[in-house]
């Protein structure tokens, strides 16, 4: 019986020692999910740092001291009052982004770093406002959010901590300066509206002047063309008239140099003559009478000479 106790209870020290083993050893192993960082201390000091994977503490003498996040995450900056350089107070909030790039650092440089990187950028925020006008703060927001990352970023930096960017939400004047700004703002579109419409008359006079300028040009410019046309239609005139003349006279002078020219002329003349004579003494009551009126054959012969000194005339020409 004895002996069957003995082999019972070495059975059983042994089955919970294998136990206590196994249960030792699962409770001392840690899977350290993806970006994630479980910093390891062993009797008290640190010893290492866990990254994504499967890691086994050593029993009793390793714990993991401090666990943190890799990745970029948003702290809210709670609003804050802030004066202008032209002191007036506005209410300021933002919001700050960061990650944690040394988890060595971030573990033993500082106690909680997300709460003293929001009082870094609301003092730096604060500083920063009050070196603006209140206008300023408005247009130069950029301008703040980088100036507030350098800042924050550099001082952070010994805590293992990267400021990536910062944006303010909301930059709030009190209820009596957005009045004003208001009635500013509504003052200077009536402006705008008064000078867009007085620009829209000037352009307006400016194409009708323009226009009538265009007009008259295009009067001008017709009135000259009609008066050259008419010109050049004259002067053709006249240059067909003058060819027509002169091919007449150059006709009858080669008529009279022909054989019996001279009496086909003289013969021409005579008749002319009596009939020109005829009408005179038919349409006055008063008639001139020749003092020679019988010696037509010298009037012919006259005028023969008078023609053929003509004929002569245009050939020298």
């Amino acid at each position: 019986m004895e002996k069957i106790l003995l082999s019972f209870l070495k059975d059983f020290w042994i089955i919970f020692i294998v136990i206590f083993s196994l249960w030792l050893i699962w409770a001392h192993i840690r899977i350290v999910p993806q970006q994630k960082a479980f910093i390891i201390e062993r009797l008290g000091k640190y010893y290492t740092t866990y990254y994504a994977g499967l890691h086994i503490l050593m029993p009793l003498i390793d714990r993991i001291a401090y666990k943190h996040s890799i990745k970029e995450y948003a702290l809210d900056v709670p609003p804050q009052n802030c004066f202008t350089q032209d002191n007036v107070g506005i209410e300021v909030d933002g919001i700050l982004y960061m990650r944690v790039v040394d988890p060595i650092k971030a573990s033993y440089g500082i106690h909680d770093y997300d709460y003293a990187s929001i009082q870094l950028a609301q003092t730096t925020m604060r500083s920063i406002i009050g070196t603006m006008s209140l206008d300023k703060t408005f247009e130069e927001r950029e301008n703040i959010n980088h100036r507030i990352i350098a800042a924050v970023d550099l001082a952070t930096d010994p805590w293992g901590i990267k400021v990536t960017r910062y944006e303010i939400k909301a930059i709030n004047p009190p209820k009596s300066i957005q009045d004003a700004m208001e009635k500013e703002m509504r003052a200077e579109r009536e402006k705008r509206a008064v000078i867009a419409e007085s620009l829209g008359r000037k352009e307006a006079q400016i194409n009708a002047a323009q226009a009538e300028r265009e007009q008259l040009i295009q009067s001008s410019e017709g009135e000259k063309q009609r008066r050259i046309n008419e010109a050049d239609g004259r002067a053709y005139e006249i240059r067909a008239m003058a060819n027509a003349t002169a091919l007449g006279i150059k006709t009858v002078a080669d008529a009279i140099s022909s054989p019996g020219g001279k009496d086909a002329v003289s013969l021409r003349i005579a008749e002319q003559y009596v009939q020109e004579f005829g009408k005179l003494a038919k349409e006055n009551n008063t008639m001139i009478v020749p003092s020679n009126l019988a010696d037509i054959s010298s009037f012919v012969a006259a005028a023969t000479t008078a023609i053929e000194w003509k004929r002569n005339d245009n050939a020298i020409s």
